[in-house]
């Protein structure tokens, strides 16, 4: 698949109940600069792409942060506080951020990989741009 681009879609967890969690893609350098800083939260995730590390100085509450390859398989999930600067992880390809507590409800964990559909449905996009 090609890039994605900056708007919304869901996501689902491969093996899972696979129920749609909401989510925003933040593909542009403007937009994964961005990502939540200044919000109080977010309903469901955001995906940030091409992205392999994170950082939440600024932010108002704690994330989880999923590493994922580029065929969207889970390397690593960490839970991040406020003010923390996260490492890079080399293979890294995209991150995924959501409220702290979350994924493990989602069942995102390593190992697992999840799909993205952006929009309303209409395009799948099973597998990353790695």
């Amino acid at each position: 698949m090609g890039q994605w681009a900056d708007g919304a879609g869901t996501l689902t967890v491969e093996g899972g109940e696979e129920r749609p969690v909401p989510l925003e893609i933040a593909a542009s350098s403007r937009a994964r600069t961005r990502g939540l800083l200044g919000r109080d939260g977010i309903t469901g995730a955001m995906l940030l792409s091409p992205a392999s590390s994170v950082h939440t100085f600024g932010m108002r509450f704690a994330i989880d942060v999923a590493y994922l390859d580029g065929e969207l398989g889970v390397m690593a999930v960490r839970r991040m506080p406020p003010g923390r600067l996260g490492l890079p992880r080399l293979r890294a390809r995209h991150v995924l951020e959501a409220e702290a507590g979350t994924m493990e409800a989602w069942g995102v964990r390593p190992g697992v990989r999840v799909r993205v559909r952006v929009g309303g449905g209409g395009g799948a996009a099973g597998r990353g741009c790695g």
